[in-house]
């Protein structure tokens, strides 16, 4: 596709939500399995103001094995204004949740925001059907407490490579989510399956808005799936961020608008955007 490429990325002056920089105190830093970590932070409220898909710039600590130079932009995974209290679902493999890791509670935990812009439901969306994968789980997470506010059904494919390697399920079914859960395992995750279970849900109940995360083949799934049956979704991307607040342009990615392509900030712009208008890698 051809067309002009323009970018709002120059734009310094944009009015957006509050974001605040507070200290938290570590409430406690478990396992969820064997490559994931859950980290529940006692938080004040004036930070909690949230949308489900934002965003926290994360100050790791330092020690003597690890030395994190930069914030690590991670998803929120829950949080409760009235409890005063924030959680991370997160992955330990670099030098940032590595240091993470090391985190105790009652430690003190630098944080920044809420930052990006978040996932949205609209007044006439009521059957709502997310899809994702891993660790994308744990960004859309805050969505099914939205929809359970807002008395929306949402049906959750939950997709891993294994039974074992599955997150956030239970949680989805605390919060009245109907899960559905394939795996690579079991052969239940591949395209061809998850087009047949889509289009089940399209068929038996009717579908009013897509949500994912992440994955690109999921991407252009559900992108095929809205163009042939008319409907609107959303999809939160993850990309490498250095500030998270929009000045250092190092996030910028294509979209497609109308027959233009231009280029947005994910940590700005997004990090949820129309899923027609989001391209892969």
């Amino acid at each position: 596709m051809t067309g002009q490429v323009h970018s709002p990325a120059s734009d310094s002056t944009e009015a957006g939500p509050k974001a605040f920089e507070a200290v938290c105190t570590v409430k406690s830093n478990d396992l969820a399995n064997d490559a994931y970590r859950l980290l529940v932070l006692d938080a004040p409220r004036h930070i909690l103001k949230c949308q489900p898909g934002q965003f926290f710039h994360l100050l790791c600590p330092v020690t003597d094995q690890h030395q994190p130079y930069l914030r690590r932009p991670m998803s929120i995974y829950s949080f409760d204004e009235e409890v005063g209290e924030l959680a991370f679902l997160y992955k330990v493999e670099g030098e940032g949740t590595k240091a993470m890791a090391t985190l105790t509670p009652g430690d003190s935990f630098n944080v920044l925001g809420p930052l990006g812009v978040g996932y949205s439901i609209k007044p006439d969306w009521n059957n709502l059907l997310l899809v994702a994968r891993g660790v994308g789980l744990a960004t859309l997470a805050p969505l099914a407490q939205e929809a359970a506010r807002l008395g929306r059904k949402l049906t959750a494919i939950c997709s891993a490579r294994s039974e074992a390697a599955l997150l956030s399920t239970e949680h989805f079914r605390r919060l009245g989510t109907e899960v559905i859960s394939v795996t690579d395992e079991d052969g239940s995750s591949s395209v061809d399956n998850l087009r047949r279970l889509i289009e089940a849900r399209i068929a038996e109940e009717g579908v009013d808005a897509f949500y994912t995360c992440g994955s690109n083949r999921l991407l252009k799934l559900l992108q095929e799936l809205g163009k042939k049956h008319d409907i609107p979704g959303e999809i939160a991307l993850e990309q490498q961020m250095a500030c998270g607040l929009g000045m250092c342009q190092c996030c910028v990615r294509p979209f497609r608008k109308g027959d233009d392509i231009i280029q947005l900030r994910v940590c700005k712009e997004g990090p949820v955007f129309d899923l027609q208008e989001a391209m892969g890698w």
